[in-house]
């Protein structure tokens, strides 16, 4: 009895730890990891709507939604109808739901589960928050099977980064930094070596660097078209490859093979080729580019390509060129100038800023040169101006009262002192004093008011300098004041 009672004790010891283990099993993270997706797509246009979708697996009870920045759970769904799929729902996107989302869930099985581990990161990207960017294909939008090219987005406004998304593909958008160039932004995207694969439509997108998560609005559709798929096609021109301007012509592409639609793309022009479906279906597979009336500019030669419509960018070998000339008009002209990309736009625009900057820095040193040259004029007279009355000075060894008698050119002689003495400068001074006294008494006696004065300008060179004795002192002792003596000729 006792042994019976032992054995019951351990047999529900031993039930309750597996049931308490399976337990524990479950919240140790037993449930598979989620996936997550968005539809119709998660690039979403501003104010469009977007539904993210979690899916769990059996019996799934509720499930969450994290974003990116968040410290809790975005959003939280039961799911007792479901069962092992969610969806969160966003009516108008807009700049506040995009980034980064995860979702999680748990299950009830009697019990409810831990929470499962968060999927695998959905980037929400909303575009139309800039301006839409160029892109353009280098060499050509027909590319050789093996052979190698390149994808260009650019943008006049400032893009940190650049995205290049293919149409229906199944690979991840590309990101390249942006570059600068004068008055854009641009990326470069290398295909090589080019595959049928990289055939389709692509479109690139410019975000800034302060919000990755918000693009651009999407660039114009390029159609990217891989050659050599199949054999050549064939190409005339009716009436024939030379045409008078005004007139019409046909270019025809026929293939022996069952082609329905055709290509007609002509060199050193980067704009899409030109494609006609196959109309006659009881024909021969071919298709005719009528081009009427002709002007100068459909001079060139041409190329044609056949492809099937279920593959419409992989196409056959290219036909035998075929060079149009066209006669008349303005000008004869074989073949029309390359239209302008953005590498040759590029290079344009830096031929006419490094003009303009060397025209700018040679007019600024032409003005410096000339300011120089009036400075110098200026200087060169003021200097000569100033040098003038030094030369016609007195010797350094003059006394100050001289020097300053020096800035006197003039001397005014009162005809009311007639007996004034005047000694003259001259060898035979006292020989001419006499006669210069009568002169100056017969002026004087000529004058109407006695008051008069008359000035004389003197000459520097003719003056002489004597200390004399002043006839006003009484005292009879010289004065030593320097007295300035000229000849005056009083008329």
């Amino acid at each position: 009895m006792q042994g019976s009672a032992t054995t019951l004790t351990l047999t529900a010891l031993l039930c309750l730890g597996l049931c308490r283990g399976q337990r524990n099993q479950v919240h140790t993270g037993t449930l598979s990891k989620p996936s997550i997706w968005a539809t119709p797509a998660s690039i979403i246009t501003k104010g469009s709507s977007v539904t993210i979708w979690c899916q769990g697996s059996l019996q799934a009870g509720i499930c969450r939604l994290y974003r990116d920045g968040d410290p809790q759970y975005w959003d939280e769904h039961s799911l007792w109808n479901s069962r092992d799929l969610c969806s969160f729902s966003i009516k108008s996107m807009d700049v506040h739901y995009a980034g980064q989302f995860w979702c999680a869930y748990n299950r009830w099985s009697g019990w409810w589960s831990g929470w499962s581990e968060r999927s695998d990161p959905l980037l929400l990207v909303m575009t139309g928050a800039y301006s839409k960017p160029s892109l353009s294909a280098h060499p050509s939008p027909l590319v050789t099977s093996g052979g190698k090219a390149s994808l260009m987005c650019s943008s006049n406004d400032t893009m940190d980064t650049f995205h290049l998304l293919k149409e229906r593909g199944a690979s991840p958008p590309q990101h390249r930094k942006s570059q600068f160039s004068p008055g854009t932004h641009h990326a470069t995207f290398p295909v090589n070596p080019v595959s049928t694969s990289h055939g389709g439509t692509y479109r690139c997108y410019g975000s800034s660097r302060s919000s990755p998560q918000v693009w651009s609005h999407p660039s114009d559709p390029l159609d990217l078209k891989v050659t050599g798929t199949y054999e050549k096609p064939s190409l005339s021109a009716h009436p024939g490859p030379s045409v008078t301007s005004g007139e019409s012509v046909t270019l025809q592409c026929c293939s022996d093979d069952s082609f329905d639609t055709f290509h007609l793309f002509k060199e050193g022009f980067t704009a899409p080729p030109q494609r006609l479906h196959w109309q006659n279906n009881t024909g021969p597979f071919q298709a005719n580019f009528t081009m009427s009336p002709v002007t100068s500019a459909h001079g060139g030669t041409y190329r044609c390509y056949s492809s099937h419509s279920t593959s419409p960018y992989l196409l056959s070998q290219p036909s035998d060129p075929l060079e149009l000339v066209v006669s008349g008009g303005s000008k004869d002209q074989r073949q029309t100038p390359r239209e302008s990309d953005p590498l040759t736009g590029l290079q344009e625009y830096l031929k006419v800023l490094i003009g303009v900057l060397v025209a700018f820095i040679l007019l600024v040193l032409l003005f410096l040169l000339l300011f120089l040259f009036i400075r110098h004029q200026r200087h060169g007279k003021h200097r000569t101006a100033v040098s003038e009355p030094k030369d016609r000075g007195l010797p350094k060894g003059s006394s100050p009262a001289t020097t300053d008698q020096e800035e006197n050119l003039y001397a005014a002689v009162i005809d009311k002192q007639p007996e004034e003495e005047m000694e003259l400068d001259s060898q035979d001074m006292k020989d001419r004093q006499v006669e210069e006294g009568s002169q100056r008494d017969s002026q004087a006696a000529t004058l109407e008011d006695p008051q008069e004065v008359t000035y004389a300008q003197l000459n520097h060179s003719t003056l002489r300098r004597e200390t004399t004795t002043s006839p006003s002192s009484q005292s009879g002792k010289p004065s030593g004041e320097p007295s300035i003596y000229a000849a005056l000729a009083i008329h």
